[in-house]
């Protein structure tokens, strides 16, 4: 099946809660497939699955009617294991995952209404059966994690490693890119941020009044694409998940259901109104407004940033040198602006993994071109800048190779040492543990030995 980090798939609907989420009533007479210790595994459980990863569009290899059961056998170990570990997840990660989840099917479904009726339950009910599916697969990559903590990969186990690899295993690297980027921020005018600071009073006031619903208000005209859907809701959260400015506030709130004070942060102007507190977590609302930089600004920056670039051109003042003093990108401006790549923290990137508007340019360029100004998005705080950026390398399409690519090939040596852990915990347990297989179950090829007795 499709996998994401370890075995779990983190945003499928897996084992009893796929069929708890599609069945109306929950009482269904079934057939017992496998039992795993002293669980079972219902065929209504397998069928769901399967249903849902027909949704999820994943794949199986083999037929799905030996490749479910036996996943959800192997989370049965691994819940096993957690409990005689007490591990548990962080609460918040687990409803950072369940509002990503319901974000996807609403966006994908278009709207709250359309979910409800494909899953036959209210929205809330939908909620608390995620939160337990999303708990379970946290506590078990945790398990995962402990158990192959200590995989850490030596220079000559890297090596060796390449060194045993047939030629036709070694992977193709597709073409990356290195880019450095000053970007400039036009300030915001004082009337914008006073316009939008009314229309937040208004909405506190409607609120704080009765005369208008916090959710209502948010759905309409909050700025945070990540939360509108659902009335501005955050879900439960610690103080540590915001930026200091707005947690400041927000955990200082007593009353359910009042509104806060306007804040500012980096990514706009918010209200917020708190819905509950559960000891040092709560569960609240806003709304986001983000004050608009004028055409004009926009403009002149680009003029400024054209002229910056023609002195870099000139040898006047080096890429490196501007980008430190001039660029006002936080994440750049002290490593010479040059770009780093979240998904792997290095400094390459595939074409795709750049910003569009950054990509545009970079296509076309050879390495030291500095590009014109340009105004693009600032997808973190979605707003607008002006930026110019310079094509470092240009690293072609080729084999993995030791000198080029030692991070990746580390990362891939770490990866097989990790599953060949798992793989043998796993079938270590399998014969610690009962296991029964129901007839016309059982004539399978496994992944992994010793199910059956």
């Amino acid at each position: 099946m499709k996998k994401l980090k370890y075995f779990i798939p983190a945003l499928a609907l897996t084992g009893a809660l796929a069929s708890a989420l599609a069945d109306p009533t929950g009482n269904v007479i079934d057939e017992v497939a496998w039992v795993v210790g002293d669980e079972p595994i219902y065929k209504s459980e397998i069928e769901e699955m399967y249903q849902q990863a027909q949704y999820d569009g994943m794949t199986f290899k083999g037929s799905p009617y030996c490749a479910i059961p036996e996943q959800i056998a192997v989370e049965k170990l691994y819940l096993h294991q957690a409990k005689v570990d007490t591990i548990e997840p962080s609460e918040s990660a687990v409803q950072s995952s369940v509002d990503q989840r319901l974000n996807f099917f609403i966006n994908n479904m278009g709207s709250r209404e359309r979910v409800e009726q494909q899953f036959r339950k209210p929205l809330p009910q939908i909620r608390e059966q995620l939160v337990e599916l999303m708990r379970n697969q946290y506590t078990i990559q945790q398990v995962q994690q402990s158990l192959t903590k200590d995989v850490k990969a030596t220079p000559a186990e890297v090596r060796k490693y390449y060194a045993s690899l047939p030629a036709d295993s070694v992977p193709m690297v597709p073409q990356q890119v290195e880019v450095q980027i000053i970007t400039l921020s036009p300030p915001v005018p004082q009337q914008e941020i006073d316009d939008v600071k009314a229309r937040l009073r208004d909405y506190a006031e409607r609120v704080n009044s009765g005369e208008a619903e916090f959710s209502t208000l948010a759905f309409f005209y909050s700025e945070d694409p990540g939360t509108r859907t659902q009335g501005g809701e955050l879900g439960f959260r610690n103080k540590s998940d915001f930026v200091p400015e707005f947690s400041a506030v927000a955990f200082n709130l007593s009353e359910p259901g009042k509104v806060s004070k306007i804040v500012e942060t980096e990514y706009g102007y918010h209200i917020i109104q708190l819905i509950e507190k559960r000891g040092e977590q709560a569960n609240l609302r806003h709304i986001l407004l983000r004050p608009k930089v004028r055409q004009a600004d926009l403009d002149s920056s680009v003029v400024r940033l054209d002229s910056l670039r023609a002195e870099i051109v000139r040898g006047h003042i080096n890429f490196d040198e501007a980008a430190r003093y001039v660029s006002q990108d936080k994440d750049t401006r002290n490593n010479k602006g040059i770009m780093t790549n979240n998904s792997t923290g290095s400094s390459r990137f595939e074409m795709q993994d750049l910003p569009a508007s950054v990509a545009r340019r970079v296509e076309t360029m050879q390495p030291g071109d500095i590009s014109q100004a340009f105004i693009m998005m600032d997808e973190r705080k979605n707003r607008e800048v002006v930026a110019i950026v310079r094509l470092t390398n240009r690293i072609p399409a080729h084999r993995a190779n030791l000198a080029d690519d030692y991070a990746l090939l580390k990362n891939m040596y770490e990866g097989k040492a990790r599953e060949d852990i798992l793989k043998r915990w796993v079938e270590q347990k399998i014969k610690d543990t009962y296991v029964r297989i129901e007839p016309g179950w059982s004539s399978c090829e496994f992944q992994y030995q010793g199910w059956i007795k």
